[in-house]
């Protein structure tokens, strides 16, 4: 039987490979390491609470924020994806609360299963979302308490479009994040997330989820004005992310069961240069 900490490792080693891909090739390799770094991290954190077969969860995130800990007061973690921080988290001086509010949202997903309004889904996005957008911004060197707003936003945004995206695979975990206020609202049923094609009924709760997202997109987009360099055109790749999958969505006449609704390289490629040609290419507030 193996320990805990073996069950962790092989969590690790497997977020790694997966997350590969995440950086940018248009970045230094100092940034790309650093992004690889995080991107693992999390990766790590949410495989705990979601692939079985590694132990009990909740003793493995304690382990995490152990972990965590002895990062910040200088001795070497024993996790290989904390212990991957250590370069990052020198270099970039960043603190020690995002690390731990993501570790807290996994936390949350062992007990809480489902989300009564769409306030509630925000308060998750705190945990779930919000941290990544501050830690790239320290990797940026551009933190700064209005950008940390902004990219609230815009990672909440990215957090929802997701559930939107997986909800058939989350229901087949035991999750529903698909406000209950809103299911309720249009008429579903939780055996509607389980069909093997979307209901209308689900659909309109897909829709009104895309709309929402794409609201905090646009109110997150003078992130991307208000910096510049590799900054401007990391935020613009995330922001084009998002639209470009809302796009993919509302093509796809928000069928998220029948099918894998992903937006095309191309489609991405060009809402990013829509956005950084929007925005422009000149020097951004520093």
């Amino acid at each position: 039987m193996s320990s805990g900490g073996d069950d962790a490792r092989d969590v690790a080693l497997k977020a790694r490979r997966e997350n590969f891909p995440v950086a940018s090739r248009l970045l230094p390799r100092g940034h790309r390491h650093h992004l690889l770094a995080v991107y693992g991290f999390a990766r790590f954190v949410d495989d705990i609470g979601d692939e079985p077969g590694h132990g009990d969860p909740l003793r493995l995130l304690d382990a995490v924020e152990t972990d965590l800990r002895r990062l910040y007061a200088g001795r070497t973690p024993y996790l290989p994806a904390v212990r991957d921080l250590e370069a990052t988290v020198t270099a970039c001086s960043i603190p020690p609360a995002p690390f731990h509010r993501l570790v807290e949202a996994n936390r949350r997903d062992q007990t809480v299963t489902r989300y009564k309004t769409f306030d509630e889904l925000l308060d998750y996005c705190e945990l779930s979302a919000n941290p990544v957008g501050h830690i790239v911004l320290h990797v940026f060197g551009v933190a700064a308490p209005d950008r940390l707003d902004l990219s609230d936003r815009i990672c909440t945004a990215l957090q929802i479009i997701e559930h939107c995206q997986d909800v058939g695979e989350d229901y087949a975990r035991g999750r529903i994040y698909l406000p209950n206020e809103d299911l309720q609202r249009f008429g579903c049923v939780d055996a509607d997330l389980a069909e093997a094609s979307t209901p209308g009924r689900l659909r309109d709760v897909v829709a009104l989820q895309t709309e929402r997202a794409e609201r905090l997109l646009h109110e997150g987009d003078p992130l991307v004005a208000s910096v510049n360099g590799l900054a401007r055109l990391a935020i613009a790749g995330y922001i084009a992310g998002g639209h470009a999958t809302v796009a993919a969505l509302r093509q796809a006449e928000h069928d998220v069961l029948g099918q894998t609704v992903r937006p095309r390289g191309t489609r991405l490629v060009r809402a990013w240069l829509r956005i950084l040609a929007r925005r422009g290419l000149g020097r951004g507030r520093p």
